[in-house]
C-alpha cells in the first residue's frame, strides 16, 4: 500500500530526523537520489550525461538547494550544467558546489532564461516546495511556462511548482514535469488531481523518514493489495456462497444503464445477479445477460422487491429516474438491513430526502462531482477544487462510505484514510462506465467486502479492466499508457474484468 501525507507531516518528520544527523546530511541523500533519477531520465531519452545541457530553476527554499547539489553531481560527470536564479536568494552551500563543479549560475532574465531552457536536454524544476500553496508568484510562473513550452526532460524535485503538495490543487500557472522525484515519502497531491496530472511518474526516494511518520491521511491500494482483498471461490463454494448481488436499475427511458450495471456484476464474479426493474430493461437484460435472474416490478404498489428474492447485497440507481417509482424503490431498498449501493438516480432521490440514510446497515454512496454537490449543497467547482475535502465531509455528514468519482477517484469512511484509485484511464471518461463500476462494487459487497474495501477494489478492477479494454487485444496489457490506446465503450469495460482479475 502506498502511503501519502501532508507538507506538515512530511516537515515535522524531517525536523525529527534532522535532529540525529550531521547539519546538511538530509539534503545530500536527498540530491543523490535527484541526481541518480536524473541521470536515468537522460538515459531514458538516449542522452549521456557528458556533454549534455541541464538547467535548473532554482527558488529560494531547501528544493533549491537540492536542485543545485544535484547539478553539482551532473556537473562533475561532464555535462553542462546552468543554474537560474529566480529566488531572492539562493542556498549558499549548494550554489558553491555548483560552481566548484563547473556549473554556472546567473539571476532571472527572460531572454536569457528562455534560450537556456531551449537549448536543454533536461529541465529540474527547484522553484518551490512542499509548503507553498496558491498560485506561483513571478518569475516562477514565468519559468514554469518556459519549461512547458522547452524540448527537454522536465523533473520536478518533490513535487511540481505550483501543485499544492498536500491537496493537489493547482492555483495557476504550474509546472508539468516529465519524471517527479519525492524525498521520504509520497505527498497527497502527487497521486491526487489535478495535481497528480502534472507530475508524471513518480519516483521515490528513500532518505530515512519512515519511523518518523504519523499514521497517514491518504493510502492508495496497490495490485497486490487488491488480490489479497478480493473474495475467491473455494472448492466447497456454489453460487449462494459467493454471493448474491441484488440490482435495482433502468427505466423505459434509460434501458442501457441496467444491462451494464448487470453485467460490471457479472463479469466481476458475483455468484448470483437478481436484477428487478419495470418491462423492457427487464427484456435487455435477460437478452445481453441470460445468467440473471429477473423480475418484473409494478410501480405504485407497496412491497414492490417482495418477489426478487434473497440477497445479500442491493445496487440501486442507475437510470432509474426520480419520479414518484423511484423513490418508492430507493426507499424500500434502503429500508432493508441489508449493505446497499447507491448510484446515479438514486443518489437524486437521496439528495431530496437525506433522511433515507439513517439506517443502520452499511451504504455505499458512488456520485460523481455534481452528484456531490447536490448531496451536500454546494458549488459543483468547490467539489471539483477540493475533492479530499468534500469526499471526507460528505462521509461524516452522510454516515456512509463514500467513492467519489473522476479522474482521481477517492474513498472516504468516517475514522479512516481516504483511499485513493491509482488505475484508470481517461478514455474512461465515456457513458455507462460508472454503471459498470456500480456493478462490480455490488458485486463486492454481495461477496462480503466492507463498503471500504469493495469500493476501493472495485475502483482498482474497474480502472485496470478500462486500460486492457483501451489497450486492445494486440497491446501489451500491463502499463498501458493513454498513447497508445483507442477509445473504448462502457460494454468493453466489463468484458475486460474478467483479465484484469486475471492480472491481480
Amino acid at each position: 500500500m502506498r502511503t501519502a501525507y501532508t507538507s506538515d507531516q512530511i516537515r515535522a518528520a524531517e525536523l525529527a530526523l534532522m535532529a540525529r544527523l550531521p547539519e546538511g546530511a538530509l539534503m545530500q541523500r536527498a540530491a543523490a537520489g535527484l541526481a541518480a533519477a536524473c541521470v536515468r531520465a537522460l538515459a531514458a531519452g538516449r542522452r549521456r550525461v557528458y556533454g549534455s545541457r541541464v538547467v535548473l530553476l532554482v527558488g529560494s527554499g531547501d528544493n533549491g538547494g537540492d536542485a543545485l547539489y544535484a547539478g553539482a553531481r551532473l556537473a562533475a560527470r561532464g555535462a553542462r550544467v546552468d543554474a537560474i536564479l529566480a529566488g531572492s536568494r539562493a542556498h549558499q552551500g549548494g550554489l558553491a558546489a555548483l560552481r566548484a563543479a563547473g556549473g554556472r549560475a546567473a539571476g532571472f532574465a527572460p531572454g536569457p532564461a528562455r534560450e537556456l531552457i531551449d537549448a536543454a536536454d533536461l529541465v529540474m524544476d527547484g522553484l518551490v516546495g512542499i509548503g507553498s500553496t496558491g498560485a506561483l508568484r513571478e518569475p516562477y510562473g514565468t519559468l514554469a511556462g518556459f519549461a512547458a513550452d522547452g524540448p527537454g526532460l522536465v523533473v520536478a524535485v518533490d513535487v511540481p511548482s505550483g501543485v499544492d503538495a498536500s491537496t493537489g490543487r493547482v492555483d495557476g500557472q504550474a509546472v508539468r514535469a516529465h519524471t517527479t522525484v519525492t524525498f521520504g515519502a509520497y505527498k497527497i497531491g502527487l497521486i491526487v488531481d489535478p495535481g497528480a496530472s502534472l507530475c508524471g511518474p513518480v519516483e521515490l526516494v528513500d532518505i530515512g523518514l519512515g519511523p518518523y511518520l504519523p499514521d497517514a491521511d491518504l493510502a492508495a491500494l496497490t495490485g497486490d493489495d487488491v488480490a489479497d482483498l478480493l473474495p475467491r471461490p473455494a472448492p466447497e463454494s456454489d453460487k449462494y456462497r459467493r454471493g448474491v448481488v441484488g440490482i435495482v436499475a433502468g427505466s423505459d427511458t434509460f434501458t442501457g444503464a441496467a444491462v451494464l450495471a448487470t453485467g460490471g456484476a457479472v463479469r466481476a464474479g458475483a455468484g448470483m445477479v437478481r436484477f428487478a426493474s419495470v418491462e423492457e430493461p427487464v427484456r435487455q437484460v435477460r437478452a445481453r445477460w441470460p445468467e440473471a435472474v429477473t423480475t418484473v416490478l409494478t410501480p405504485g404498489r407497496g412491497g414492490v422487491l417482495d418477489g426478487v428474492g434473497r440477497v445479500q447485497a442491493w445496487v440501486v440507481g442507475p437510470g432509474l429516474g426520480t419520479g414518484p417509482h423511484a423513490r418508492e424503490i430507493v426507499g424500500e431498498v434502503l429500508a432493508t438491513g441489508l449493505p446497499v449501493l447507491v448510484d446515479a438516480d438514486g443518489l437524486t432521490v437521496v439528495a431530496g430526502d437525506r433522511s433515507l440514510l439513517r439506517r443502520p446497515a452499511p451504504t455505499l454512496l458512488t456520485p460523481h462531482a455534481g452528484e456531490l454537490a447536490r448531496l451536500l449543497g454546494v458549488p459543483r467547482d468547490h467539489v471539483e477544487a477540493r475533492r479530499i475535502e468534500y469526499v471526507r465531509r460528505a462521509a461524516h455528514e452522510l454516515g456512509a462510505t463514500v467513492l467519489l468519482k473522476g479522474s482521481t477517484t477517492l474513498v472516504a469512511e468516517e475514522d479512516r484514510p481516504v483511499r485513493v484509485n491509482s488505475t484508470g484511464t481517461p478514455w474512461l471518461a465515456t457513458g455507462g462506465t460508472g454503471d459498470v463500476l456500480s456493478g462490480v462494487a455490488g458485486a463486492l459487497l454481495a461477496g462480503g467486502l466492507s463498503c471500504y474495501d469493495a469500493a476501493s477494489c472495485a475502483a482498482h478492477l474497474h480502472g485496470l479492466a478500462g486500460r486492457i479494454a483501451a489497450a486492445g487485444p494486440e497491446r501489451p496489457r500491463r502499463g498501458a499508457r493513454a498513447g497508445g490506446e483507442a477509445p473504448i465503450a462502457a460494454l468493453d469495460v466489463a468484458e475486460a474484468l474478467p483479465e484484469a482479475v486475471r492480472t491481480l
